[in-house]
């Protein structure tokens, strides 16, 4: 039983108080695999309207309420519902909608820990929301009866991390070059060259590709874009940042090409993004 301290469980409630949210950094023995799970809860009617950036976090969620709007790269229409899923990387931005009776637990997988828990290739999830029957078959839907039936969160959030645990302990490892390829494009920051990665393994590019793209979901590039805009970000975040020089620190040929990654990762310029922060 992971300590309370370990948990780090913190609740936030809206200025409003029309949601609540409560957050736990998992036991040790997922870190790696699993950033956190959180439990969300709308209390009062309303429109929730979020937007969220393309990010290496790959979410199974799973619901008690009312379906979610979700829009890959747009605005959600009315067959995009989504109530307990599973959805892999996208390069791009995702609109979440909701209209007051979302009511879910969201476990965040890395794409590492991901390709793991799943025991699938993850490209099968890429760009794309996967209904829980079909990316867990029945214990997925014994898993939701149980949590829907477990009245307490603390003891809920114990339950979905028990839960990913047991899997992970039947899990096959990650094949120790795609981990390798994948750790090297996180610690440069996305800077480091595909060609480089290739040659170290003695692989061509393309073998890397696909391999990496059946392993992570998106290919070793696709994923540099992602790793590089996150950074971006989160200098842009850091006290009166030039957007030149950010664009040079992160590798971009330019401050255009930073913009027009922002575009495509983000849907907005770099200015609009760091306002709205």
């Amino acid at each position: 039983m992971p300590s309370e301290m370990q948990r780090q469980k913190e609740q936030d409630r809206s200025i409003a108080g029309r949601f609540e949210m409560l957050r736990r950094v998992p036991d040790s023995r997922l870190a790696g695999v699993v950033t956190d799970i959180c439990f969300y809860r709308e209390t009062a009617p309303g429109h929730f309207r979020n937007t969220e950036y393309a990010s290496l976090t790959v979410p199974l969620v799973i619901s008690f309420a009312e379906p979610f709007a979700i829009g890959l790269g747009k605005n959600p229409g009315d067959n995009d519902r989504f109530a307990s899923f599973a959805a892999g990387l996208y390069a791009g931005p995702v609109v979440i909608e909701s209209f007051g009776g979302a009511c879910c637990v969201q476990v965040n997988f890395t794409p590492l820990g991901a390709r793991r828990f799943f025991s699938r290739p993850m490209s099968e999830l890429t760009d794309s929301m996967v209904v829980l029957d079909d990316v867990l078959g029945t214990e997925g839907m014994a898993l939701r009866e149980r949590l829907g039936n477990t009245p307490d969160w603390t003891a809920r959030f114990d339950l979905a991390e028990a839960f990913v645990t047991s899997r992970l302990a039947k899990a096959k490892e990650m094949p120790a070059e795609i981990a390798w390829a994948y750790d090297s494009i996180i610690a440069s920051g996305g800077r480091t060259r595909i060609s480089s990665i290739a040659d170290n393994l003695g692989w061509s590019r393309k073998h890397l590709a696909v391999s990496f793209s059946d392993a992570i979901g998106v290919g070793p590039k696709t994923l540099s874009r992602i790793v590089r805009f996150n950074r971006a970000l989160g200098l842009s975040r850091q006290q009166s940042s030039d957007w030149a020089d950010i664009a040079a620190d992160c590798g971009y040929a330019d401050q255009a090409h930073l913009v027009r990654e922002f575009r495509d990762l983000a849907g907005e310029t770099p200015t609009a993004l760091t306002v709205r922060a």
